[in-house]
C-alpha cells in the first residue's frame, strides 16, 4: 500500500482533549446546509476505540442510530489502483462493509478510484459535493491537487478527512487517519536490521529506495527506516550504496534498482518500501540467478505476493497495517462528522503536523504490525482477510506447507 501508508510528528495523548474541544467551533456564515456543525458533546453518542477495531466489524454495528442522525452523504476518493493493490483489495470493499454494517444505505455514501488522474479525482470531488456531500475523505495522488479539493469543500461546508495520507496544506480545521508513518517506517528499518542477521549478511552493502518523493507518507517511511539504519551507516560496519529519488511505481522501481545494481555490483541488500515494489526487485534478483535468504528485501501492506516473497525467502517481513482497521477508523470519523457530533478521543488520539500549515492536524491512528515467517500463521492467516488460496495456491502450496502455513 503506499500505502498505504507517508509525515508525522506526534504530540503526546494527553492533548487529545485539546483537539476534541478545538474540534466544536461553529461553522462559517457560507457554510451550506448539507453541513452540519460539529457540537461540544460526546453525551450519549457510542464510543468506538481506534485500538479496537475487529475484523468482524462488530464495533461497527454500534454506530446505527448515529448514522441515522446523519445528514448528506459521505463521498470517499481513493487515488489509483496501481501503485498498490490495496486500494481495490482492501480499501474500496472495507469502507463499504463498514458504511453498510453501520447502516447507511448505499445512497449515503460513494467511493470512486481515480485511476491515476488528478482531473479524474477533481472532477469526481465536485459531484460529490453537488450530490449533497456533507464529509469527504480525500487520498489524494499528491497534496496539492488534494489541498484544492479541500478547500474548496471546506468553503462549502462540507468536513474533510485527510485518508491514509496527510494532504499538507489542506484546511486546519480537518482530520488525518493513517498510521504513525514514522513508526511504519521504523519497522521496515528495525525488519532489515533482524534479517541481515538472520541471513547472516557480511559486509552489507545497501541500498535505500523510497517511495514518490511528492508522497508526505513516503517521507515519512523514509524518516523512520533511516533513522533505524543511520547508525549502521555512521559506524562504518554497512554501507550505504545510493538512495534513488523513489517511485511508488513498480516497474520504475524495478529500473532504478538494475541500474543501481550496475552501478554497485557488491550490493547485497535494499531497503524496499512497500510489497509492489519489493516484487519488482525480486523478479530481477530471481532473473540474475541469485538464492533465497541472501539478499535482504522490505516491504509493507501485506500483499499476496510480499507474503509468498517472505515465504520464499526473499524478502525478510512485510508491515501489516491491520487493513480492516483504517477503514473502520474512518468510516466511524465520518458518521461522527455527518451526524454533527464530537468524535470520541478513543478515536482521534493522536495529532500530526501539517508542516505547510505548521498546525497539528486531529489524527486518529491504528497500530502496524511487523509480520515475518515466524508470526504469520498468528496474524495475517488468522485475520483471514486475505483468503488463504491467494497466498497458498498453486506452486506455492509446498512452499507454505514447508513454512507450515496451512
Amino acid at each position: 500500500m503506499r500505502s498505504a501508508w507517508r509525515r508525522l510528528a506526534i504530540v503526546g495523548l494527553a492533548l487529545t482533549a485539546v483537539f476534541v474541544i478545538a474540534a466544536c467551533g461553529g461553522s462559517s456564515d457560507n457554510k451550506n446546509d448539507n453541513a452540519n456543525s460539529t457540537t461540544g458533546s460526546t453525551s450519549g453518542t457510542p464510543q468506538i476505540d481506534a485500538a479496537n477495531l475487529p475484523v468482524d466489524f462488530s464495533e461497527m454495528a454500534k454506530l446505527k442510530d448515529l448514522a441515522s442522525e446523519g445528514k448528506g452523504m459521505i463521498g470517499v476518493l481513493l487515488p489509483d489502483t496501481t501503485t498498490s493493490a490495496r486500494y481495490v483489495q482492501y480499501d474500496a470493499p472495507f469502507l463499504k462493509k463498514a458504511f453498510d454494517t453501520a447502516g447507511l444505505s448505499s445512497d449515503q455514501y460513494k467511493i470512486d478510484n481515480a485511476h491515476g488522474s488528478v482531473s479524474t479525482m477533481q472532477q469526481q470531488a465536485e459531484a460529490d459535493m453537488t450530490a449533497g456531500a456533507s464529509v469527504l475523505l480525500v487520498d489524494p495522488l499528491d497534496p496539492g491537487s488534494g489541498a484544492a479539493i479541500e478547500k474548496k469543500a471546506d468553503s462549502q461546508g462540507v468536513k474533510v478527512i485527510d485518508y491514509d495520507r496527510l494532504v499538507t496544506g489542506g484546511p486546519k480545521d480537518r482530520y488525518y487517519v493513517s498510521f504513525n508513518n514514522v513508526d511504519v517506517g521504523k519497522l521496515i528499518g528495525q525488519g532489515m536490521v533482524d534479517c541481515v542477521d538472520a541471513w547472516k549478511v557480511s559486509k552489507p552493502q545497501v541500498l535505500v529506495m523510497s517511495g514518490d518523493p511528492k508522497d508526505n507518507n513516503a517521507k515519512l517511511f523514509a524518516a523512520g527506516y533511516n533513522g533505524v539504519l543511520k547508525s549502521k551507516f555512521d559506524s562504518g560496519g554497512w554501507v550505504k550504496v545510493g538512495a534513488p529519488a523513489g517511485t511508488w511505481d513498480p516497474p520504475t522501481a524495478a529500473t532504478e534498482f538494475e541500474q543501481q545494481l550496475t552501478a554497485h555490483p557488491t550490493m547485497n541488500a535494499v531497503v524496499t518500501p512497500n510489497d509492489d515494489n519489493a516484487n519488482a526487485v525480486i523478479a530481477v534478483l530471481l532473473k540474475n540467478g541469485v538464492k533465497a535468504n541472501t539478499f535482504p528485501t522490505t516491504g509493507q501492506d501485506a500483499a499476496p505476493t510480499g507474503l509468498q516473497n517472505i515465504l520464499k525467502g526473499y524478502q525478510c517481513g512485510t508491515v501489516y497495517k491491520l487493513p480492516y482497521a483504517e477503514p473502520q477508523a474512518a468510516a466511524a470519523l465520518a458518521l461522527y462528522l455527518r451526524a454533527g457530533k464530537t468524535p470520541p478521543s478513543t478515536l482521534v488520539n493522536a495529532a500530526t503536523r501539517d508542516s505547510q500549515l505548521n498546525a497539528d492536524i486531529k489524527s486518529v491512528y491504528t497500530k502496524p504490525v511487523w509480520v515475518t515467517k515466524s508470526n504469520m500463521n498468528d496474524t495475517v492467516i488468522k485475520d483471514n482477510v486475505i483468503p488463504i488460496n491467494q497466498i497458498c495456491g498453486g506452486k506455492m502450496a509446498q512452499v507454505c506447507k514447508a513454512n507450515g502455513i496451512q
